[in-house]
């Protein structure tokens, strides 16, 4: 592989990445050493993730990692561009880690792209598609199309598929085209439409846009409507939770409209039923 190359690592995975043939040393080091002549970078010690991954997953070491994802995220177009309104609770199996986490990456002015799954695999790979943009942008002098970034999202996804990656993203902007959004998945599933959400909220988020969602609905009735599905998401699942964030992509870049704590919005919600 070509990574390995550069670090001077063992072709063989079953090799921690980064050392060198037990033929060629016999230190039992087991890690990149900064001794050799040629340059090279420095890898930590691992093996292929989803191998090393799988006795603390079947619970055969006597220790058991539950990767519970919770999360509601959502996206749709109208008329106005596009709408993305995320929770912001973070989960740890059955842990609460935190209840302010935005589940929004800023790629860059004209750029949003959500995250559901792993937050660590979400984070790194929409930092890695950044960079690519922004490289992009110096190579060729324009911005680079949202059809354009969700497809190297969705290559990066495809040459990591089956090795452990959880990852449910949308992503949103606006190019010469108009308004753009996309889904990916890490089984580098890309699809385009008017709206998606993800997550284990994502079925009462769809009831809520079901019952209110058009084209032509004006800003204001956009961003009561992101609001509402996702505090009623947050309501009926137990993995969701905190606050609405919500942004809004316009011709001239994205904005955060607001940040709306889902009891307060709940509690009015009821109140305007009475």
């Amino acid at each position: 592989m070509a990574l390995l190359d550069v670090c001077e690592g063992s072709q063989d995975w079953a090799l921690p990445l980064g050392a060198p043939d037990p033929a060629q040393r016999g230190d039992g080091i087991g890690h990149f050493s900064f001794c050799i002549q040629k340059p090279g970078l420095a890898l930590p010690k691992g093996i292929q993730p989803s191998e090393f991954l799988k006795p603390y997953v079947d619970g055969s070491t006597g220790v058991k990692i539950q990767f519970w994802h919770g999360t509601t995220t959502l996206a749709f177009k109208f008329q106005h561009g596009v709408v993305v309104a995320v929770d912001s609770r973070a989960s740890s199996g059955t842990y609460i880690s935190t209840l302010e986490f935005n589940k929004v990456n800023e790629i860059n002015p004209y750029l949003l792209g959500t995250m559901s799954g792993s937050a660590g695999d979400c984070q790194y790979w929409e930092r890695v598609l950044a960079k690519e943009c922004r490289l992009y942008r110096l190579r060729n002098n324009e911005r680079i199309s949202v059809s354009a970034a969700s497809k190297l999202l969705a290559n990066m996804m495809l040459e990591y598929r089956g090795m452990g990656l959880s990852v449910g993203s949308m992503i949103c902007g606006w190019d010469k085209k108009g308004p753009g959004l996309y889904y990916i998945d890490d089984n580098g599933t890309r699809l385009s439409g008017n709206m998606f959400s993800t997550g284990s909220g994502n079925s009462y988020a769809y009831g809520v846009m079901d019952s209110g969602y058009r084209h032509d609905l004006s800003i204001e009735e956009a961003y009561a409507l992101g609001r509402r599905a996702i505090a009623y998401a947050t309501h009926r699942d137990s993995y969701s939770g905190g606050v609405v964030n919500l942004y809004h992509m316009k011709e001239d870049g994205w904005i955060k409209v607001s940040k709306d704590d889902v009891s307060e919005l709940l509690h009015k919600y009821k109140e305007e039923k009475l």
